[in-house]
Order: C-alpha cells, then sequence, then structure tokens
C-alpha cells in the first residue's frame, strides 16, 4: 500500500501516525508479538494485552515487539475497578469459592489449589512504572478512568492514552479524565464487557447505536473515537466511520487468525456453524464476557453455579482453562468471540488487513492505492 485515500486521513491516523484507521483488539491471554506486529506494519496500530503481566513480563514484550516492528504499537491495561485490588477471602472462603470446580480438575488430572495466593494479580503501580520505561505509542484501558497522575505520567512520554467505554456517560468521563482518544465499544465485541459506571447488565449498548452517540458528546472535546465490537468485514469499517468513528477495532477477525496466541481448535471453531452462536458468561472469571458457549459455560447455567468474584473466580478457574488449552478440549477453555464471527473469511492478519481496507474503501466510493 503506497498511498492515502481520503477516508484513510482521520483525526485517530493523524494522532497515532497510522497509514489506516484499523486498530488490532488486544486480546488477554491470547495477543502474540507476531499479530500485533502484523498489524502494526500493515500501517494500523497492533495493540497487544498484559492484563496479569509482571512489570518485567512487559518490558520483555515491548522489547519483542520492538524487534518486530518500528511503527507505533499499543500496550492494553486493566485498571483496578469495582474493588478487585483489595478482594481478599480467607482460606475456608476460598475453599468454598473453588469447591464447584474440583470436578473439573479432577477430570484432567491436575491438582486444585489449596490455599489463597498472597498476590492474585501484580499490582497496577508495578505495572504503569513498566510501561513508562517501555514507551509504546500508546497505552490503552479498559474498566475506568486513568488517575490524572498516569494521564500526564504518559503525556511528559509522548504517550498517547486511550480510554474504553461501554456508555456515552463512561465516554464523557473518559474525556473529563485528560485521555487522548475514546474506544466505544459495544455488546457485540468478544472478551470482557468493560463498563465501570454501572453493572455490565445494564450498559449493554449495541455498537452502531453507541458510536454516533458518543461521537457527538465528545465533540465539543475533539477526542477522537474508536468503535469496537461486531465490526470484521469492510461494510462494519466504512458503517462505523459514517457514524462518527475516526477508526475500527477489530478483534475476533483477527483472533481468528493463525498470528494470535489463541488455542488451534478455539480458531478452528470460530469458522464453524456452532461459533457463530456467542453468549454472556462470568464462569470464568467471575467478570461479564462473551463467547461462544461449551460445556463449562452450560453447566454452570444449568446448575446457577455463582461465579467468585474477580479475580478469585479467575485464579480458580485459570489452571482448567490452562489444561483444557494445552490438550485442545474446547469444552473447557475460555472461547472469546464476538457476534460477528459469521462474517468471518481469513485465517491470516494480511489477508483480513486488505480484506478491511479494500472493502472500506469500496462502500466508501473511494479506491485504495496500492
Amino acid at each position: 500500500m503506497t498511498g492515502m485515500t481520503t477516508w484513510m486521513d482521520t483525526a485517530i491516523t493523524n494522532l497515532l501516525g497510522l497509514r489506516i484507521p484499523i486498530v488490532l483488539g488486544p486480546f488477554g491471554g491470547a495477543s502474540s508479538v507476531e499479530l500485533t506486529a502484523a498489524v502494526s506494519n500493515a500501517g494500523g496500530l497492533g495493540s497487544y494485552g498484559v492484563f496479569g503481566y509482571t512489570g518485567e513480563q512487559i518490558r520483555a514484550t515491548a522489547a519483542q515487539m520492538r524487534g518486530r516492528t518500528e511503527r507505533p504499537f499499543a500496550l492494553n491495561l486493566w485498571l483496578p475497578h469495582d474493588g478487585s485490588a483489595e478482594v481478599q477471602p480467607d482460606a475456608a472462603a476460598f475453599r468454598r469459592m473453588l469447591e464447584p470446580l474440583l470436578p473439573y480438575y479432577e477430570e484432567l488430572g491436575i491438582e486444585p489449589p489449596t490455599t489463597p495466593p498472597d498476590q492474585y494479580l501484580p499490582s497496577f503501580e508495578e505495572q504503569i512504572e513498566a510501561v513508562y520505561d517501555a514507551r509504546p505509542a500508546v497505552l490503552s484501558f479498559v474498566y475506568g478512568v486513568p488517575d490524572p497522575e498516569v494521564v500526564e505520567g504518559c503525556r511528559s512520554l509522548g504517550i498517547a492514552t486511550v480510554g474504553t467505554a461501554t456508555t456515552v456517560e463512561e465516554a464523557v468521563a473518559l474525556a473529563e479524565g485528560g485521555v487522548d482518544a475514546v474506544v466505544a465499544t459495544g455488546t457485540e465485541a468478544a472478551g470482557h464487557r468493560v463498563s465501570f459506571l454501572r453493572p455490565a447488565e445494564d450498559s449493554l449498548v449495541g455498537t452502531f447505536s453507541l458510536v454516533p452517540q458518543v461521537a457527538d458528546a465528545l465533540s465539543g472535546y475533539g477526542l477522537p473515537v474508536i468503535a469496537a465490537g461486531g465490526v470484521a468485514d469492510g461494510r462494519g469499517v466504512a458503517a462505523a466511520l459514517a457514524l462518527g468513528a475516526d477508526a475500527v477495532q477489530v478483534g475476533s477477525a483477527f483472533l481468528a487468525c493463525e498470528e494470535s496466541a489463541a488455542a488451534p481448535v478455539q480458531r478452528e471453531l470460530m469458522f464453524t456453524e456452532r461459533g457463530q452462536r456467542t453468549v454472556l458468561t462470568r464462569a470464568f472469571t467471575g467478570r461479564l464476557a462473551r463467547g461462544i458457549p461449551n460445556r463449562f459455560t452450560t453447566e454452570a447455567q444449568s446448575d446457577q453455579r455463582e461465579s467468585a468474584p474477580f479475580p478469585v473466580q479467575s485464579r480458580l478457574a485459570g489452571p482448567i482453562r490452562a489444561e483444557a488449552k494445552r490438550r485442545g478440549d474446547v469444552e473447557l477453555m475460555s472461547l472469546w468471540a464476538g457476534q460477528s464471527t459469521p462474517l468471518l473469511r481469513h485465517r491470516h492478519a494480511a489477508d483480513v488487513i486488505d480484506s478491511l481496507v479494500q472493502g472500506a474503501g469500496e462502500q466508501l466510493g473511494t479506491g485504495v492505492s496500492r
């Protein structure tokens, strides 16, 4: 691609130094350096989810990224939310929360934890210091508004900040908090519902209803909007831009690519009839997330099994997910996927990008220089 058509010249491409207004959705647990670099090298913004990473792991990941691309890339952090950083059940409560999951441990032949960990997740302070050291072009956040000190710290280092909103109110809160851009993410999106002002169940707004409302609400702030959720082909890109977005964030279409760190059986499932249906569940992490249903989610629902709060449930179910992924057992692993999986056609990142760009150009009535 050697030129830029008018529709690609947006507030986001100008802000972040991109050639195309396409952002890779950050995946917690399925991000890969290969996929992130592929999107960045194609002129978009590759994103890498560093949820649960230690400071050392964050620095190492950024170093690996710089070995694969000289283009801008983003790291993504989860902000401490709803008291999750303080959740610390005692030993008795921990055992009660673990008990419903013991049959799965037995089935897989793995040892369950016997005592609560000293720390469920690395501290946000450790993570943000590592991000400052790594200096990615962009730091994106989910689950809230970053503290002013974090926004200013990023700005002083030339790191653009991008927040994520599931409602207009959240988008305005992020704008008031000083971020440089806002992702408007609809209920169609794969993975976790990242609502922070109201419960996730009360914040399930569809992407193509949310985007124009957020664009209108943020027009006075001069902040660009990135549309996320349900965008899997060029028609979705064109529709999002027509509704006021300055870029799109694409998740499932890239998650299904061979370059992602998703399990091969999950990637294959996303192209099947079974993969076309998704549900919202708390079974794997304690937070509401969208994925392809399987035995684990179905039994949690049918048994009316109450999940432990995040991050306890994530820790308790983590060994089950990991072993199931190792074995290729789709019935016990988390299968995050969005509502547009029926639109998936490509298994390589370059093909996804070409399809998105070419298809959007056709819909918008402009050709693409190559």
